[in-house]
């Protein structure tokens, strides 16, 4: 069995058991959270909601939250001496995903 579920502008492919990363949530570590925008439910077939399925809820548990590695911005233009160097982090949430409730 496995949901489609939408969070942070992007969709994710999730089972039970899967750790996922995602975007940060600003949840403790050890809570529960529910994703309530399922796009898509497969048990025994595939249902497909317009836009989300009714009554569809994924739960999962927060098992960490982070900063992932830094990602190098250069921005450069030759012969005129400009050059700008900049970092960026993306904070992120770790959930395990526990139960699937179609």
């Amino acid at each position: 069995m496995y949901a489609i579920i939408a969070t942070g502008g992007k969709q994710y492919k999730v089972a039970e058991g899967d750790i996922i990363t995602i975007e940060k949530l600003g949840v403790e570590a050890g809570e529960k959270v529910t994703f309530d925008q399922v796009l898509a439910v497969s048990d025994n077939g595939l249902k497909v909601g317009n836009p989300t399925v009714d009554g569809a809820t994924v739960e999962a548990s927060v098992l960490r939250e982070g900063r992932a590695k830094k990602v190098i911005v250069y921005k450069y233009k030759r012969k005129t001496g400009y050059h700008k160097k900049n970092g960026h982090r993306q904070s992120f949430t770790q959930v395990k995903i526990e139960k699937i409730n179609a």
